[in-house]
């Protein structure tokens, strides 16, 4: 006995039924992220708590940033699972690796210069990327660069510190995105993905049948996409954010800046490990940087410090772990990190 295809009609009514939640949800999820420290605010005056304290400001960065790298995720894996059902992985992948390895991890480093996410919301674009088949080597250049070469960053160094300095962080932070990038690359890694993940890179999460699915299949495709990898790595965001509230609220200052203003070949690594273990965003560390020159740290020394904080925060290698082996993650670390030495070194030279 055969099975009939779906009507017309029932296609129709799926699509318009698809039309009328997304003329719902988008706008609300906009509102939404548009409303977050308002909410933090509110939530945090509803527990009786203010941010002129470590536990209220700890508190005060858990309600923001949790539900924006939740909506973040939610919405681009979403956005993502639709884009996959017009481009076979196979196809991207082979645009995108091979010889023209280089020029994707150019362009992915390049793109992260638009998009000012903190190390955590970058990882919801990192994960799209995976699912979409982009070589792996080519999404970490994207996850290094967009939280520690965007253009708030640039702006406010710029502002601070003429354009040298900024025109100099610009250059060696994306070298350092484009490198870390290619040598991951080359380590052809993809063995040390999470075993859920590499399913979804080679094609096996999105099943379309028909070579031209009709928009409801693309929007259910999203909606799967969602489900597949939001119902995963949740847990791990909420943790990861966790921690770095704690660390945001409760991280001393002038310790750091003794250390950094040491005229020592060591003060550069001391500061690159200092700042791993925190969190935050390029606008949330600038003023500590200017604090800290202030208080006689060296500029390239504070500048290693700031990259470290912000492409290899202890929240996201949290996050991250949901999606990648510890031996791929202790690579990212030391191939970074290694670059970010360099950064702090040049700049301590040059300047």
């Amino acid at each position: 006995m055969s099975v009939s295809a779906p009507s017309p009609l029932r296609h129709d009514r799926r699509l318009l039924r698809w039309l009328v939640a997304l003329a719902v949800l988008a706008p609300l999820w906009w509102l939404a992220y548009g409303r977050l420290t308002d909410f933090a605010d509110a939530a945090l005056s509803l527990i009786g708590q203010s941010r002129s304290n470590a536990l209220g400001e700890a508190l005060h960065f858990f309600l923001y940033d949790t539900p924006k790298v939740l909506l973040l995720l939610t919405g681009i894996v979403f956005v993502m699972g639709v884009v996959q059902t017009f481009f076979a992985p196979e196809r991207t992948r082979a645009l995108l690796s091979g010889r023209r390895e280089g020029v994707g991890n150019v362009l992915a480093a390049t793109l992260g210069i638009v998009t000012p996410f903190c190390s955590c919301s970058a990882v919801p674009l990192f994960i799209g990327f995976l699912s979409a088949g982009i070589p792996l080597g080519v999404t970490f250049s994207f996850l290094v660069s967009a939280p520690m070469v965007n253009e708030v960053a640039l702006v406010l160094l710029f502002g601070m510190f003429g354009w040298k300095v900024a025109a100099l962080y610009l250059v060696l932070g994306l070298a350092v995105a484009i490198g870390a990038g290619l040598v991951i690359g080359r380590l052809r890694m993809e063995a040390h993905l999470e075993d859920w993940v590499r399913p979804i890179i080679e094609g096996g999460a999105i099943n379309t049948p028909d070579a031209n699915p009709a928009w409801a299949e693309r929007l259910d495709a999203g909606r799967n996409h969602v489900r597949e990898i939001v119902g995963k790595v949740w847990p791990y965001v909420v943790a990861g954010i966790a921690l770095g509230a704690g660390i945001h609220g409760y991280v001393p200052e002038d310790f750091m800046a003794g250390i950094m203003g040491r005229d020592a070949w060591w003060s550069v690594p001391v500061a690159v490990a200092l700042g791993v273990p925190m969190y935050t965003n390029a606008a949330g560390i600038i003023p500590i940087v200017e604090a800290l020159i202030g208080k006689g740290a060296a500029l390239g020394t504070v500048l290693a410090f700031m990259m470290s904080v912000i492409a290899l925060s202890a929240p996201e290698m949290i996050i991250l772990r949901k999606v990648l082996k510890p031996r791929l993650i202790a690579t990212f670390v030391g191939v970074v990190a290694a670059g970010i030495l360099l950064v702090g070194y040049v700049f301590n030279l040059v300047l």
